[in-house]
């Protein structure tokens, strides 16, 4: 696996939390992220790093998302 950094819209609610709304693919393509499910700090063991890993639904299935201070990135394959 590898890390692929992508583009990603997020928004803070009122309480601080912050929530991702959208991301870009490295194509251009966007995909909306129709509900975060979970966010909790871990480690990308797969391709590595650390921060917080959101769980999001995106077209119906379960992806993880990291926040790896100040970047967003997805595990792919290589």
């Amino acid at each position: 696996m590898r890390k692929v950094y992508v583009k990603v819209k997020a928004e803070f609610d009122t309480a601080g939390f912050l929530s991702p709304l959208s991301l870009t693919w490295e194509d251009g393509r966007e995909f909306p992220i129709d509900r975060v499910l979970d966010a909790q700090r871990a480690a990308s063991r797969k391709a590595g790093g650390i921060g917080t890993r959101y769980t999001v639904r995106i077209q119906g299935r379960e992806r993880y998302l990291w926040f790896e201070n100040p970047a967003w990135f997805v595990e792919a394959p290589r």
